[in-house]
């Protein structure tokens, strides 16, 4: 297969996945029943729980757009490859959060769909650094989302077992995904990076809480 007919693919590839995460079409295998179905939630702690959960969903969201420009870029195949396969595995999450935010009734962030955009480009400009940058950098985001599910985990009602199942299974499956990465061949970021990606993270987490 010639060079043009490969960067055709992989756009039309692109396309497709884009379409899929933000239209929540991609929503096979999902597996709703292996989560409690916990207590009845009040007005109040069912708002609190459905902000989190807000917070959460979009940035599933972004992990898609990321790893997409990341695999679009990619160089070696083998690196194109565990970027798909983390890829596929974090729909699930993308699909346990939409769920969720249906059955507390409310609505994804309007601005979802722009974080995916921005997600793409930034994983696209890391993966052209290189394959090791790029799987490095799989390991530092997903240690920034298991930061923030441990802080949401901390303030979810009590009561609310579902989400926190929901939360708990996602948090186990991002500290893999980011151990397979660095094993896969990444370089581990310093510290001051992840910092400035933590920085970085507020103005999705304070903008998507509510809106």
């Amino acid at each position: 297969m010639t060079n043009s007919l490969r960067t055709i693919d992989r756009v039309i590839e692109l396309f497709d996945s884009s379409l899929r995460t933000l239209t929540g079409s991609n929503r096979k295998g999902l597996s709703a029943q292996a989560f409690p179905e916990g207590n009845k939630l009040s007005a109040d702690e069912a708002q609190v729980s459905a902000s989190l959960m807000r917070v959460n969903h979009t940035g599933e969201v972004c992990a898609q757009g990321l790893y997409e420009g990341q695999a679009f870029v990619a160089r070696d195949q083998a690196t194109r490859q565990h970027l798909r396969q983390a890829s596929a595995e974090e729909i699930e999450h993308l699909n346990w959060c939409r769920m969720r935010l249906r059955e507390l009734k409310t609505p994804e962030s309007i601005f979802a769909p722009m974080f995916f955009l921005a997600s793409v480009g930034i994983g696209a400009l890391t993966g052209a650094l290189g394959d090791k940058i790029s799987l490095g950098f799989v390991e530092a985001t997903e240690d920034e989302v298991r930061k923030h599910i441990d802080s949401h985990l901390a303030q979810l009602p009590e009561g609310d077992e579902r989400t926190r199942a929901i939360l708990d299974r996602i948090r186990e499956d991002e500290i893999r995904h980011g151990e397979d990465a660095l094993q896969s061949g990444g370089v581990e970021f310093p510290d001051s990076v992840k910092k400035f990606m933590t920085l970085m993270s507020k103005v999705m987490t304070t903008t998507t809480r509510r809106i």
